[in-house]
């Protein structure tokens, strides 16, 4: 990849898991009331064709991982377990009130946070307390992050056994430098303990999350940590970029300094080999910064164009309602966004009123909803059309103008009702999003809110 494309496109901007994005989100027009009202017509239009989606944050970790860009809250004392699981349970019956009608589940995703850092019994007395007031679809996917630290082969056969049957372990880098440098310290055989068990117990997807751009990461670690996630062969793999964004996480992301963090084209080396490395061991890629084996679901999904994206990331399970259970949780009905209390006793006062702990949101107009789903095909399928009158929108123009210039650099083709990423533009799709972005063309940051891009 041209070093002067690297140096031309590197800006800070979104990773559009939502668009609007959460920074330009319209707070002050935005209820509650209006979260449930567009609740609950996304749910009577969807429910019985597709189902619903959950995540569930369980924000609880033993010790802070210094790269991590996450919500949680870093303690030891597991007798939170309790009273947060039946927070979240009184959530999700706030929720079930609402709808009326029995919703029918097909993903469920445990993220953190530590999910497992609570114990097998608080995980069972969690799921088959959101499971009793629920159907199960025939398609269904339940997933959790795994911290291979913590992740017992017991954990793997009791989430097993309640229907999971993904798994996802946060790896990022094998070397003892980088690892100190994040506060991450695990060793390979750890992680191959728990990728080993899970394929024993009968986990039919298998992730591991590696990160580019590590502090002190050089080109060999990166190689080495691929050649040694090769070995163990994980269905799926995510790649992803480095956030360094210490302006908004504080001290998390301060245990280095801003100069052991590789930048621009040398970060960029980084992935570029590790791409390389990536195919030649088998793995295709698809979307943005994600790989997996031929007989993966994700790759499946992505072949046939239905490979979805949203707060979680990269999904094979689309639908159109998401619930996020639990504190920090961003719930997506397609025609608006709601975000739950970050603060953990104020979460829990929220519930003791019996009231569903959203604090902020944005409604979706008609013209969000146009820029939405072009984001959405541009980070899924790597295309884009407005052949239908339904997607085209008023600043049309305005932007192909500007991806004038990125066609130039041969980085998309524009043709007569649609646009096409190439294979060069592929690492580029974030800015060539940043195209349709409406809200940041209007209104650009005076300070930077977002990540770079490259």
């Amino acid at each position: 990849m041209s070093c002067s494309l690297i140096q031309k496109y590197n800006v800070a901007g979104p990773r559009y898991t939502s668009y609007p994005t959460v920074p330009y989100w319209d707070e002050s027009s935005f209820s509650l009331q209006q979260w449930k009202q567009t609740l609950k017509r996304s749910f009577d239009e969807s429910n019985q064709s597709e189902g619903i989606s959950l995540y569930i944050h369980l924000p609880f970790c033993e010790s802070l991982c210094t790269f991590c860009g996450c919500h949680k809250k870093v303690t030891k004392r597991h007798e939170m377990e309790q009273p947060y699981i039946q927070a979240v349970l009184k959530e999700w019956d706030l929720y079930c009130q609402l709808l009326q009608e029995k919703p029918i589940i097909k993903e469920i995703h445990l993220g953190g946070g530590t999910p497992t850092f609570f114990s097998i019994e608080h995980l069972q007395q969690l799921i088959q307390g959101v499971l009793a007031k629920a159907d199960i679809a025939k398609d269904y996917e339940f997933s959790f992050e795994g911290h291979p630290n913590n992740t017992t082969r017991a954990h793997l056969q009791a989430l097993y056994d309640l229907g999971f049957r993904r798994v996802s372990y946060g790896v990022q880098d094998y070397n003892d430098t980088v690892q100190k440098a994040i506060h991450r310290i695990q060793p390979f055989e750890q992680v191959a303990n728990v990728t080993q068990w899970a394929r024993e117990i009968g986990y039919r997807s298998i992730s591991h999350d590696l990160v580019f751009g590590l502090p002190f990461q050089n080109l060999n670690d990166v190689l080495k940590t691929i050649d040694l996630t090769n070995s163990l062969m994980p269905d799926r793999l995510a790649f992803y970029s480095y956030a360094h964004v210490p302006w908004i996480k504080g001290n998390g992301q301060r245990g280095f300094k801003d100069q052991d963090v590789p930048k621009d084209d040398v970060k960029r080396t980084l992935y570029e080999a590790g791409k390389k490395q990536l195919l030649a061991h088998g793995y295709h890629e698809m979307g943005m910064d994600h790989f997996a084996l031929a007989q993966d679901g994700m790759y499946q999904s992505f072949q046939a164009g239905t490979l979805h994206r949203n707060f979680m990331g990269y999904t094979s399970s689309k639908t159109q309602l998401m619930i996020g259970l639990g504190i920090s949780s961003i719930s997506d009905s397609w025609y608006s966004f709601a975000q739950n209390e970050k603060d953990l006793e104020a979460y829990y006062a929220c519930l003791d009123r019996d009231e569903i702990p959203v604090v902020k949101g944005h409604v979706l107009s008609a013209e969000d909803l146009k820029i939405r789903q072009h984001i959405l095909n541009l980070m899924c399928t790597f295309q884009t059309s407005w052949a239908e009158p339904s997607m085209d929108f008023t600043e049309r123009a305005q932007v192909i103008e500007q991806l004038i210039e990125m066609q130039q650099d041969g980085l998309l083709t524009i043709e007569t009702d649609r646009i096409v990423i190439t294979e060069q533009g592929k690492p580029f799709v974030r800015n060539i999003c940043m195209a349709f972005d409406l809200h940041l063309k209007r209104r650009k940051p005076e300070t930077q809110i977002f990540s770079m891009t490259i």
